[in-house]
């Protein structure tokens, strides 16, 4: 009789050529502006880099299972590698949606990478059920335990993982947000806008964003400028007017956070900004109305993808898409209202503040560690005994319709979870921000983030 054990040892082992103690290639640590500049200046050959990138990318996909599909980029690739949410379409990818029987086969990539060029495409990301889902199975790589969390999840993962250099996600009400900041990376929601989500999957098309994940704030500003991809080149001013909002401090913020927006407002005075406090107002009440338009959204949705996947969601995918349905028409009347009349009401909001940008945490809590109890539903309802917590500052952003980019700017007491804030601009503006965040991490250094 053939030892089975033995038998399954020997396959195990060559499945994965590289083993657990394998380190990442000490070019993939640079800095991308010196990576390629080491390749530009001839240091390192197009060829070698692919070799050393494709090797890492499947040991490094191995321990964190960050992409439901992943490719070689080859030895001529381009040398700049992006990954892409599994629910944004990409021509010669299948999109699965986060479901384990669903395919489709586009024929043409969602229109924000129409324009890209100069970009190797290696990985469909992973995310959760529908973008509703809770758990994605994906591990953290710089912070192993704390939860990435966030639809977007393959996002982040991919990105700190160093399985690519730009991801591609969707954000509604912080889905790269969440997964960005908690794996200690820099996440971008863009200005919404309903002609940059063709060809992504709709969860709630009054909110629903491109998003993109890159290692620093100066990373993203280089992709900007050498991908062709819509993301505004990082600007620099002098003299902003950096406005913390005031209800994060009357709102029960764990004291750790507090202090950590203090140290963001702190690295951004120290480049010259305007640091007060402005009030969000109605804007910052607004914030559970977010949520319900989501769950509300959602179930409409629901009613036309239900006859077309042959899934059977998960518990809390289905709790999370059937909480819309409580959501009545009046009431969903009423909350687009509240939008319309919100983003009429943007550019005043900014003006009687007299900011330019408005600076608050990522979340009210330091980021949940694994295993921590998880909710029954993706979706906060009202109702909820905490429901203010619960809502969180990510919907800020989502409801206005405006860009929010999340940054890194400490650690917990502990060293255990990343600290992170936001930044959130008026339409358009994601240049500012990205400009502003690249500022903040020249003062605060690489200790922020590892």
């Amino acid at each position: 009789m053939p030892d089975v054990a033995q038998a399954a040892t020997e396959y195990f082992t060559a499945g994965r050529p590289t083993g657990p103690d394998t380190a990442p290639p000490p070019v993939l640590a640079l800095p991308l502006r010196d990576r390629l500049a080491l390749l530009d200046g001839g240091g390192l050959a197009l060829s070698e880099w692919n070799a050393l990138a494709d090797d890492w990318a499947r040991e490094s996909d191995h321990r964190y299972r960050a992409c439901v599909e992943l490719r070689p980029g080859g030895p001529q690739a381009p040398p700049l590698r992006l990954g892409v949410k599994d629910t944004v379409d990409v021509a010669g990818f299948a999109t699965r949606l986060g479901l384990r029987r669903y395919r489709h086969h586009p024929a043409r990539s969602a229109a924000v990478l129409a324009a890209g060029h100069g970009l190797a495409t290696v990985a469909k990301v992973v995310t959760t059920e529908l973008n509703i889902g809770i758990g994605s199975g994906c591990g953290n790589p710089w912070f192993p335990r704390i939860d990435p969390a966030g639809s977007s999840t393959g996002c982040g993962v991919a990105v700190a993982a160093g399985i690519c250099d730009l991801a591609l996600g969707t954000d509604v009400l912080g889905s790269v947000r969440w997964p960005a900041g908690r794996c200690g990376v820099v996440g971008l929601r863009m200005t919404h806008d309903p002609a940059a989500v063709r060809g992504m999957l709709p969860l709630s098309p009054a909110m629903d964003a491109p998003g993109w994940v890159a290692r620093t704030a100066d990373d993203l500003a280089l992709l900007a400028e050498l991908s062709g991809l819509p993301i505004p080149r990082a600007e620099h001013r002098r003299g902003l007017r950096i406005g913390v909002v005031a209800e994060v401090a009357e709102g029960g913020a764990e004291p750790e956070i507090l202090d950590a927006l203090r140290t963001a407002g702190e690295l951004l005075a120290a480049h010259g900004h305007r640091v007060s406090t402005a009030r969000l107002g109605e804007l910052w009440d607004l914030r559970g109305a977010a949520w319900e338009l989501c769950a509300r959204q959602a179930w409409q949705g629901s009613l036309g993808w239900d006859p077309r996947i042959a899934d059977e969601l998960s518990p809390s995918t289905r709790r999370a898409v059937d909480s819309g349905a409580a959501i009545d028409e009046p009431r969903h009347r009423e909350i687009e209202e509240q939008l319309a009349r919100t983003r009429a009401g943007v550019p005043r909001l900014f003006d009687d503040a007299a900011v330019d940008v408005w600076l608050l945490p990522l979340d009210p809590d330091v980021p949940r560690p694994r295993g921590a109890q998880r909710a029954a539903s993706s979706l906060v309802t009202p109702g909820h005994p905490d429901y203010d917590r619960e809502i969180g500052y990510t919907p800020v952003a989502s409801f206005a319709g405006l860009p929010a980019l999340t940054f890194p700017v400490g650690r917990s007491a502990d060293g255990e979870a990343p600290l992170a804030m936001q930044l959130v601009g008026r339409p358009g503006s994601e240049g500012l921000l990205v400009g502003l965040a690249r500022e903040a991490a020249r003062t605060a250094g690489d200790g922020a983030r590892r």
